[in-house]
């Protein structure tokens, strides 16, 4: 048995096959502009499986979604996919069971099934992107609070004026470079801001020390707000060689201030990157379907 599974962002949805444990013939076509030319996109990688015995479709989307009800709420950049039941009529299009999950919590939940903390049951993951997201992650299942807020890690606010989207992320730390040097935003892109610091660029440098103190910050926060056994971090930037020893370099910082001494927290970064999405969908739809 196989599970076709869908990860839908605001450029491109990426598809894949899930078989033999593991995700399979990956593929990806641009976001369609409306629901029907999606929907028609989507038969047509399924069509492709013909020979596949498929057990369900598994989809992770943004927006705010409320399994209870079978509909995507919130907003989103994919305009369409709000605000009508959308499970219904796509297991109808399909004649298949469908699941749903929000991209930041599929995510987090791949982590947890089968990645960096699959030893742990009570979670936070972080999403260090363009803003920052997340999930919450509670004896091993998504908590997404009573307004489907839950994981919304960057409306926190650093100080008085800055939330942590709005401070605390690499795509933040190059436009501040940016501006220092009155170009436009996106001139650089956080990887060469990274790179300038290593080669002794001072703006770089304390744009770099704002980024890993901002980090440092949040997750100091977050770990006296649920006090999980492990905060996993991902996004892009979770990649970079050296970035969990910063981290916790400064977080130690935090917790000696405080003279905190009896725990110091479980960080870790991230094992599947791009495929996590696409994973945590899967681990969804077997969850839903018992």
């Amino acid at each position: 048995m196989s599970v076709l599974v869908f990860d839908w962002g605001g450029t491109g949805i990426k598809h894949a096959l899930w078989k033999n444990e593991k995700v399979e013939q990956q593929g990806i076509f641009p976001t369609p502009s409306t629901w029907d030319e999606l929907k028609n996109k989507m038969m047509e990688v399924k069509e492709t499986y013909k020979n596949e015995k498929l057990e369900g479709v598994a989809i992770s989307s943004p927006g705010a979604v409320n399994s209870e009800k079978g509909i995507i709420e919130g907003i989103s950049a994919i305009p369409y996919i709000h605000h009508f039941p959308i499970q219904k009529e796509l297991e109808a299009f399909f004649d298949l069971p469908v699941s749903f999950e929000n991209d930041a919590n599929a995510a987090g939940i791949a982590e947890v099934w089968k990645g960096a903390a699959k030893e742990y049951k009570d979670v936070l993951f972080l999403v260090l992107g363009t803003g920052v997201g997340g999930a919450v992650i509670k004896d091993g299942k998504v908590q997404t609070g009573a307004h489907l807020y839950g994981g919304e890690f960057g409306l926190m606010y650093m100080d008085e004026k800055h939330s942590f989207s709005a401070v605390g992320t690499a795509v933040k730390m190059s436009d501040r470079y940016c501006v220092r040097h009155n170009v436009p935003k996106g001139t650089y892109s956080g990887k060469e801001v990274f790179a300038f610091a290593d080669a002794g660029d001072k703006i770089a440098q304390e744009e770099e020390e704002k980024f890993y103190n901002y980090v440092a910050q949040g997750v100091f926060s977050l770990q006296f707000t649920m006090d999980p056994e492990c905060i996993v971090i991902g996004g892009g930037v979770s990649a970079k060689p050296g970035l969990l020893d910063e981290i916790n370099k400064r977080v130690k910082v935090l917790f000696d201030a405080h003279e905190i001494k009896d725990f110091f927290p479980v960080i870790k970064m991230c094992e599947f990157h791009n495929d996590a999405n696409l994973i945590g969908a899967v681990a969804t739809f077997f969850q839903q379907q018992g």
